[in-house]
Order: C-alpha cells, then sequence, then structure tokens
C-alpha cells in the first residue's frame, strides 16, 4: 500500500472521530457585474469561504461582492489544522477553502477538491514564473510549482495561489542582536528561555527545529519540509527537550495573539509573520524581521475549490479577482507578495519600490515606517534568492503528527 493511501486513510480516520465528537487567462478583472456574465450570472450565486485571517477579511469580500455581483459572500477565520479538520469532516458549508499549498493533498488524497481550469482565470497571465515555471534547486514536488497543479500539463489547478511570502523570525531590536536574530537556532537558544515563541502548525514547528538542528550541528536534514521518520523523531526529542526547559513563552497560532506577545515584550524572539512584525512597529514597539542564514521558509495561500459546491462560478471569480491586483495591495502593505504582476499597475509606484522593490520609504511616516526606511529582507528578488525550503506536504505525515501529539502532552 502506497504512503500516500496510508495519509488518506488516516486523514479520513481522523476526521470521522472529530466529526463523531462534535455531534456530541490575461484580460484584467474589470470593477463590474459584467465581469463574468458570459460564464454565468453568478448574483444567485454565495461565496463562503474558510482560511486564515491573513486573507480572510471582510474588506476584500466586501469590494469582491461590489465588483463581481455575486449574491452574498461570507468569511470564516480559521488555523490551518482547524479548517483541514472542518472540510474531512464533512461540512458543506463552505465553497472554498483559503488553503496553504503543503496542506493540499489533505483534500486532493481525500477527493474533497475540484480542480479550476486556468483557462478560466483571466488574470492567469500575469502569474509570476515561480508559479509556472520549476526551479532546480529541488525536485519539483518539493517547490510550489509542483504542488498547485493537478496534471502535468499545468491545464489546471487545485489551488489558485493568491498570497505567498518568506517566512523568518521576529524579534524586539532592544533586546536581541541583528546577529543573533539572524538563525533560526535563535528561537531555542538558552539565553532566550521563556521568551520565544513557536507556531503551533506541526508543519511548520518540525521544519523550523530541523532549520535550527541543522545549524546547532544536530542533524543534517536535506529537505527540513520532508524529514524521515528518524529526522522527525529526532526532531521530536529536541521540541520536548526544549519544552520542558521552558523555552517557550507561547505556541501561537493567531494573528492578534502573535502581535499582542510581541508587543508586550512576552515575547522577544520568535517564529513569525512578517505583517505581525509591521503591526508591532506600527504600534510604536520595537520589532525587526531577520535574514536568517539558513534561508527562508516559503509559502502560498489561494482559494481551492471544495468537491460538490453549488457555488462554482463564484469561487473562480473570487480566485480571479485576487489576482486582478486591486486586493494584492492590501496585503502587499501588510508584508506579504501578491502573485500577480498586476500589482504593479495598481500600486502607487513608490510604494511597490519600497515593498517589492527594496527602496526606501517615501512621504510620510505610516504603520511605524519613517522616511528612508527599508523593509527588512530587502527586495522580492533578494528574499526569493534565500529560500531554504518551500512547504510540501511530508511523506511521514502521520508519524510527524503523533510526535506532534507528544509534543503538545510532555
Amino acid at each position: 500500500m502506497s504512503k500516500m493511501e496510508l495519509n488518506r486513510r488516516s486523514l479520513l480516520k481522523r476526521s470521522a472521530g472529530v466529526a463523531a465528537l462534535a455531534i456530541g487567462g490575461g484580460t484584467p478583472f474589470l470593477s463590474s457585474r459584467t465581469a463574468f456574465a458570459q460564464a454565468a450570472d453568478i448574483s444567485s450565486q454565495q461565496l463562503r469561504t474558510i482560511g486564515l485571517s491573513v486573507t480572510v477579511q471582510e474588506r476584500i469580500l466586501a469590494d469582491f461582492k461590489k465588483a463581481s455581483g455575486v449574491g452574498s459572500t461570507s468569511g470564516t477565520a480559521a488555523t490551518f489544522p482547524d479548517a483541514q479538520t472542518k472540510i474531512l469532516s464533512g461540512s458543506k458549508d463552505y465553497d472554498c477553502w483559503e488553503i496553504i499549498a503543503e496542506r493540499l493533498p489533505s483534500i486532493v488524497m481525500t477527493n474533497n477538491v475540484e480542480p479550476i481550469a486556468a483557462s478560466d482565470i483571466k488574470n492567469w497571465a500575469s502569474i509570476r514564473d515561480v508559479f509556472t515555471k520549476p526551479s532546480e534547486k529541488w525536485e519539483r514536488r518539493s517547490q510550489i510549482v509542483g504542488q498547485i497543479w493537478s496534471d502535468e500539463s499545468q491545464t489546471s489547478l487545485n489551488m489558485v495561489p493568491v498570497v505567498y511570502n518568506y517566512d523568518s523570525i521576529g524579534y524586539n531590536p532592544d533586546v536581541v542582536s541583528d546577529e543573533e536574530a539572524n538563525t533560526w537556532a535563535a528561537i531555542f537558544d538558552p539565553k532566550w528561555k521563556g521568551k520565544s515563541g513557536l507556531n503551533t502548525d506541526p508543519l511548520i514547528a518540525f521544519g523550523q527545529a530541523i532549520l535550527a538542528m541543522n545549524t546547532l550541528g544536530l542533524s543534517n536534514v536535506v529537505n527540513p519540509g520532508n524529514a524521515s521518520v528518524d529526522e522527525i523523531d529526532e526532531a521530536a526529542k529536541f521540541l520536548i527537550s526544549k519544552k520542558k526547559e521552558g523555552q517557550f513563552r507561547a505556541l501561537w497560532g493567531d494573528f492578534g495573539e502573535l502581535v499582542n506577545l510581541m508587543a508586550s515584550g512576552e515575547m522577544v524572539v520568535c517564529d513569525a509573520w512578517q505583517p505581525a512584525v509591521m503591526a508591532v512597529k506600527a504600534q510604536g514597539k520595537p520589532a525587526k524581521y531577520a535574514i536568517p542564514k539558513e534561508g527562508y521558509r516559503a509559502w502560498a495561500i489561494g482559494p481551492s475549490m471544495i468537491a460538490g459546491t453549488p457555488n462554482k462560478e463564484a469561487v473562480i471569480a473570487y480566485a480571479d479577482y485576487w489576482l486582478s491586483g486591486e486586493p494584492g495591495i492590501a496585503v502587499s502593505e501588510q508584508g506579504y507578495y501578491s502573485p500577480s504582476t498586476n500589482i504593479k499597475n495598481v500600486m502607487a509606484p513608490e510604494k511597490y519600490a519600497f515593498w517589492y522593490e527594496g527602496k526606501p520609504w517615501v512621504g510620510a511616516a505610516e504603520r511605524g515606517i519613517k522616511e528612508g526606511d527599508l523593509r527588512d529582507g530587502g527586495s522580492l528578488e533578494t528574499r526569493a534568492a534565500n529560500v531554504a525550503y518551500w512547504h510540501q506536504w511530508p511523506d511521514e505525515y502521520d508519524h510527524l503528527i503523533q510526535k506532534w501529539d507528544e509534543f503538545l502532552s510532555a
């Protein structure tokens, strides 16, 4: 029996248990109601989406409704593990999951996704090369281009990427120096005992632990995103030992929680989302985003159409709207990237220069950014060249989750 089949059975079994407990293109998107008239009248459809608050934002949903003419929109904020549980448990409450690509196999192998034809996405011609052309640095499945497509000929997508980034370490520069912070080992440094933080998503936490262990000479794992059984075991021992030593102030999973912990000074170093670091700076508190010597963790998020949805055209329109440019402004000014080059056509030139080209901030201070400031990490091109690995679905997913449960209960 294949590893994928074992994963599929395990996922279905886990979902059943949770459910039992619960019972107790190229043409820019036009901002008009006629944009999708040729495909379908979506005024009778609704868009019900679930995902991180990174992308599931009321203002974006409201703008999409106005632009597309869809009948109604609703969004549910949920962590990736929680959203995965809901969907695999058979929930019919959603039309799409704004999923992170590494979790795509969870809905592909359980037949919970319906591919979207690239030709149905009017703005697909503006997509960046990283989503269509594989790098020689990694095998295909270990990078984003090998994860989002449903077929080798790249005609249909299991996920339409709409936001991506290269994650690193957030830190308080008044306490932790740049040199100390610019390594994944900083999160586990005894010097910051009781003041470091770790993400609650096991697919993230294990990769970071392995990167740190490689640096500390405790392991030599080639792909931290797809560790072997033995490598996972060693990482689990490392994580458990650090937890028992009191290393972590918190295991965080929510954006607001991360911001509060950093702004209060309770956490001085942690794995972090760049927008959270920007939000801390906006409060006038010291915060920076490290440039890890090992490289960044790369990921992408986007809508996947849930199989059986009666609102297919609405999902397609929503994915296309994300690539039109306008929605990308909101997430770009938080510190993420749009996969669509259309963003350059709609964003103010001086802001595009700061967020994408690594140029100094020009103009009035805004959200903690002052005249002459540079984006931490530099340009998109510079950061993209310093990637340690792309997140992916691990071959040993079941074993990793078992070890994560042991870490949580340790």
